[in-house]
């Protein structure tokens, strides 16, 4: 009897934590139109506005027509079908929005004839500024369209727009807030371990929402007037599935789900395997539903064990397509030991080959595992593509698009047979390097770590040269472990500078009175023996003044140490914001801009094959002490595609914030993922502030994303680092944005390379640097220079190469450049 009570005062609690949450969700913004209407509408307790309310949201208004057909069902849902709103030229509701972030959009659909006009022909685009989300649309039944979009600006608009020769129409819409809550940043892969971050930023369409076991749950009994439908019709082996329902066993718990992500009427029905009491029943439960091939969706799994009578009962396996995503869940382990825990769990699948998506359900292989599955609900969401478009069919919005492709198509034309020369020179040149470099060099194969401690030697001297001794084996580099302590005062932590991924810091002096630096392995750290090897690997070989020299390594007395040349002034990060450094000027920033840009240049070209560095961030771009930048930090690098390949599939590393998201969706690595990296440090270099700061409003959240936003706008100069304001010439900062804009391009092969962003800065220190005498020459320069076609044809592509690649003279690349782009060449 008293566990009865203690069930139904749990009950109890679970359903005025409902109708808490059912009352506690007040949208900050609400907009509900029923197109066309004359009058209000109240629909599910709903009120929708009538039509000439809400024209002032409109800009061009169309025709306003009402419906008279009869075939129209007289009932509570279909008065928003029976009047609408149609479109025959580009039209848009613009909404202010209140409180930035998420929202839904909802599109109201259902053809009729009115007049001459057949809405079952129309066809037509819905976007928004930044996303497409119909395209070449048409309708033949009544259907609801619905949407999720982040805002981050004061107002949305809905554009309409007709295809040629044709209209648009829409019987009503709905604008609403969405909780923060709903769609997290962060969800699991299908295929990876890496996990999918960014979500918050991508604009969804509903594709299924489903109440697994259970009838449709009506928007009605929806905290966030959603639909969700019984999955019936989405089950391949109806007779391999039971339903159970049990409402009153579900429990809404700190960590889980909440009523706002899905009703208690979704969690409290299932559909199960149907084992029949059968201890071998060895089957999956299979759900298939349609997708768009080419865009990523966001699965997300409702569980709540509303089957079993103990915990730690029930334990299956959950499968997307042939992938198990989780093996042997056990739902009673994730919340605090809690029976019938509300729980959900989101995964991103890789882009769809095909237009099918199955879900399954089955039985777990552990010894003992009574052969039983459960799934209590299911949604599943597009992802816009990296155009912003939920159709494959378009881009958002964007005035001019079409005429800057054609001006593209007819500039490319021109330049490529002079560009088909110069690459023959390239690739000339290129392999008369290549056979250099293999003279000059054994192997780039590791050689074993010397274990007897044998005799340090002594590296360099002319640091600041950028140079390192050529030795013929990685155990010229050997110091004794004696010396490093010696060095370092036995690693005295007053001497700590840094403590990074891979360890501390330390600076030191050797015996000869050279400061370094001491980057001593943490055990416990997450780059470990491979991070080590590749370090010593690559600093080992390279040769040049814009990357930190590797003095020597240690490994003994199972130690791994790396001693590099000391940088005076420590990380560009450092002073930029956080550390009280003075402000650099914008000449500084320009040209430690410049010298980092050099040695990520000599990494892609350098060598017979491209190094990526793959870990490009202001924390690895150190300065000496004349300011002159070194990239640094070399743990991650990989050796970049063969000469016939285009990429290099790898595991996704690096650093959130500053991380190429085509390599982080498709894990092919190119140097262009460098280059956008790179991009992102040029914008933190303009605006002295983190890459990722979670205590700003949510639309400067991602400084990449958000400066984008003012350099689309032309407007950069309103988030310039304050002490900037009114020091920068406009045409150097144009320079800059569009550089650091074409680094941030979201494909690979939209992007300059690092020898094209060098040209670029170095143009923009010209402007910064132009005197008034010199304006009309800077007027007449070329207004981009990105790619090597448009160099001065009296420079040779060998004088080229080797001055950009090698560049161990130490002469200003400036003057270079000057020669260059002078109209009267050199």
């Amino acid at each position: 009897m008293g566990c009865k009570i203690i069930e139904l005062l749990i009950w109890v609690s679970s359903v005025l934590c409902f109708q808490c949450f059912a009352r506690g969700f007040t949208p900050a913004d609400n907009y509900l139109i029923d197109c066309g209407s004359l009058a209000n509408s109240t629909v599910g307790g709903r009120v929708f506005m009538a039509d000439d309310l809400a024209s002032k949201l409109l800009s061009t208004p169309q025709r306003v027509v009402g419906n008279t057909s009869k075939s129209i069902i007289s009932s509570a849902v279909s008065r928003l079908y029976q009047t609408a709103r149609i479109f025959t030229g580009v039209s848009k509701y613009t909404f202010p929005i209140s409180q930035r972030g998420r929202l839904w959009i909802r599109l109201y659909f259902s053809p009729f004839v009115y007049a001459t006009y057949n809405m079952s022909s129309a066809k037509f685009d819905v976007s928004t500024e930044n996303h497409v989300l119909l395209s070449s649309f048409s309708v033949g039944a009544h259907l609801v369209k619905e949407f999720s979009v982040n805002i981050t600006t004061d107002s949305l608009a809905i554009i309409f727009t007709p295809s040629e020769n044709s209209f648009a129409f829409i019987n009503a819409l709905e604008v609403v807030s969405v909780p923060d809550q709903l769609i997290p940043d962060h969800a699991r892969t299908v295929k990876s371990s890496v996990g999918f971050q960014g979500l918050m930023w991508q604009a969804l369409e509903t594709v299924a929402r489903v109440n697994m076991g259970g009838p449709m749950v009506s928007f009605k009994n929806d905290t966030l007037h959603r639909t969700w439908v019984p999955d019936q019709s989405f089950l391949i082996e109806k007779n391999l599935a039971s339903t159970v329902s049990n409402t009153r066993a579900v429990k809404y718990v700190d960590g889980g789900s909440t009523p706002e992500i899905a009703p208690v009427s979704v969690y409290g029905s299932c559909t199960k395997m149907n084992s029949l009491g059968d201890p071998n029943s060895n089957f999956n439960v299979t759900w298939e539903f349609n997708v768009d091939p080419g865009f990523q969706h966001l699965v997300r799994f409702h569980f709540c064990d509303i089957v079993s009578t103990s915990l730690n009962q029930l334990y299956f396996n959950v499968f997307i397509d042939s992938s198990m995503v989780v093996r042997d869940l056990d739902l009673s382990a994730y919340l605090g030991n809690v029976l019938a825990a509300a729980y959900y769990m989101d995964f991103v699948t890789d882009s769809a080959t095909m237009n099918k998506l199955r879900v399954s359900i089955g039985p777990s292989n552990l010894r003992g595992a009574y052969p039983d599955a459960i799934l209590n609900g299911l949604e599943i969401m597009k992802l816009n593509n990296s155009d912003g478009s939920l159709t494959g069919l378009g881009t958002a919005n964007t005035s001019g698009s079409s005429s800057k492709k054609k001006v593209g198509a007819i500039v490319g034309a021109s330049v490529g047979v002079a560009f088909g020369l110069l690459l023959a020179g390239l690739l000339f040149m290129f392999c008369r390097k290549r056979r250099r470099v293999a003279h000059r060099r054994q192997s780039k194969t590791w050689i074993p770590f010397s274990t007897n401690g044998g005799t340090s030697h002594t590296i360099g001297s002319k640091y600041s040269e950028g140079t390192t001794a050529s030795l013929n084996s990685n155990t010229g580099y050997h110091i004794p472990f004696l010396a490093v302590q010696e060095a370092t005062n036995n690693f005295d932590e007053s001497l700590v500078i840094g403590i990074g991924g891979f360890g501390k810091v330390y600076k030191g002096e050797l015996n000869d009175g050279t400061k370094v630096a001491v980057k001593r392995g943490n055990p416990q750290s997450q780059q470990g023996l491979a991070e080590f090897q590749t370090e010593i690997e690559m600093l080992s070989q390279f040769r040049h003044r814009h990357l930190v020299s590797l003095i020597g390594y240690c490994d003994e007395k199972n130690e791994m140490i790396l001693i590099y040349e000391y940088m005076e002034n420590g990380t560009l990060k450092s002073h930029l914001y956080g550390s009280g450094h003075p402000s650099l000027s914008w000449k500084q920033r320009l040209e430690i801009c410049i010298g980092a840009a050099r040695g990520l240049h000599y990494l892609h070209t350098g060598y017979a094959k491209a190094v990526i560095h793959r870990d490009v961030k202001s924390a690895n771009i150190l300065l000496d002490e004349n300011l002159m930048a070194k990239v640094a930090d070399f743990g991650l690098s990989k050796t970049g595609p063969e000469i016939d390949q285009t990429h290099v599939s790898t595991a996704v590393k690096g650093s959130f914030g500053y991380l190429d998201p085509e390599y982080f969706r498709r894990q092919q690595l190119t140097e262009k993922s460098d280059v956008y990296s790179f991009g992102v440090v040029l914008f933190e270099v303009l605006c002295a502030r983190p890459v990722i700061d979670p205590t700003l409003p949510r639309e400067m959240v991602n400084l990449a994303e958000w400066a984008m936003k003012w350099q689309k706008r032309g407007q950069l100069v309103q988030i310039i680092d304050s002490n900037l304001k009114g020091k920068i010439r406009p045409d150097s900062l144009r320079k800059f944005g569009e550089t650091a804009e074409k680094c941030l391009a979201d494909f690979g092969v939209d992007r300059p390379s690092m020898g094209d962003v060098l040209w670029n800065l170095e143009y923009a220190l010209q402007l910064q640097e132009a005197v008034k005498n010199s304006t009309n020459m800077i007027g007449e320069l070329s207004p981009q220079i990105n790619n090597f076609s448009q160099l001065d044809p009296t420079v040779s592509s060998e004088q080229f190469v080797l001055s950009s690649v090698d560049d161990l003279s130490g002469a200003s690349m400036s003057k270079v450049f000057s020669q260059l782009v002078k109209s009267e060449g050199r």
